[in-house]
């Protein structure tokens, strides 16, 4: 029962789906249950990844003769998860590259990711990320249909993972009050933490491996190991650690590598494969 209590507490944090009345009642909350629900991240992700899916297909079921079917799939499926989630990883992409996109000192780069205001690096982070997974969703609705809807939903369990690794390696920067990863967390989680989460990803990677051949998920993984290191060796060297914009981007970035590096392999695979 813990359990499920600890996954609707990260539902009600990390999306926009309400967790309201009797049932936030018998949720209750403690900061130990704030902190142990951050495990349970990828299995939001499952969530946000079977909305993102639904959309999909529907768009692909009712559009399939229009050329332009592809690229109205991947803009519903993607629009449906930014209202389900409330923008929540875009938000900590687009703070991070503003703090980031100069060489400023760390100090003035946390400030930078305070400030509400969105900037330029923001704004082109943004734009460049979002239109990059579009054309890569598009572009595997149109080569691998019977597949795209698959990829699309376990690239959300998957990529929020990484994040979760990184708040289970890295320390927090940052004051309580001014970084959302202090003041949800308190302290850096620990291993058990992000073997709960693994717990959620494994039937991912399992989908995967089923509706696709195995070289092409061991490709998808990597990937999204290798994007994880790389930002966490970023936050490391810029800030020396973590905030909770920093996870977010950390998601996203992970989510576009997965779906790139799906699009990328598939392309070169026969559709009857």
């Amino acid at each position: 029962m813990l359990f499920a209590r600890h996954f609707l507490l990260a539902l009600q944090f990390f999306s926009r789906i309400p967790v309201t009345g009797r049932l936030a009642a018998w949720v209750g909350y403690s900061p130990a249950m704030q902190r142990a629900c951050a495990a349970h991240l990828p299995g939001v992700g499952w969530l946000v990844g079977a909305w993102a899916a639904l959309w999909l297909s529907l768009a692909a079921w009712t559009l399939a003769p229009s050329p332009w079917m592809p690229w109205v799939a991947a803009c519903l499926s993607t629009a449906a998860t930014v209202l389900l989630t409330g923008f929540f990883h875009e938000d900590g992409l687009a703070d991070v590259a503003d703090g980031l996109g100069g060489f400023v000192p760390a100090a003035r780069a946390l400030e930078i990711m305070k400030d509400s205001r969105l900037g330029s690096y923001g704004v082109l982070t943004l734009l460049l990320t979002i239109c990059t997974k579009l054309g890569c969703i598009a572009l595997l609705v149109q080569q691998h249909p019977g597949r795209a809807a698959a990829l699309v939903a376990c690239s959300h369990v998957l990529s929020r993972l990484a994040p979760l690794a990184l708040m289970c390696s890295t320390p927090y920067v940052g004051l309580a009050g001014q970084s959302k990863a202090v003041d949800m967390l308190g302290r850096q989680l620990e291993g058990k933490d992000f073997f709960t989460g693994l717990a959620w990803a494994v039937p991912a990677a399992a989908l995967l491996a089923w509706a696709m051949p195995l070289w092409v998920v061991a490709f998808l993984l990597l990937a999204a190991a290798v994007v994880a290191w790389q930002m966490r060796a970023l936050f490391l060297r810029r800030l020396g650690g973590i905030t909770g914009d920093c996870l977010g981007a950390t998601q996203q970035v992970a989510e576009l590598a997965l779906l790139l590096t799906a699009s990328v392999a598939l392309l070169h695979l026969p559709q009857g494969a």
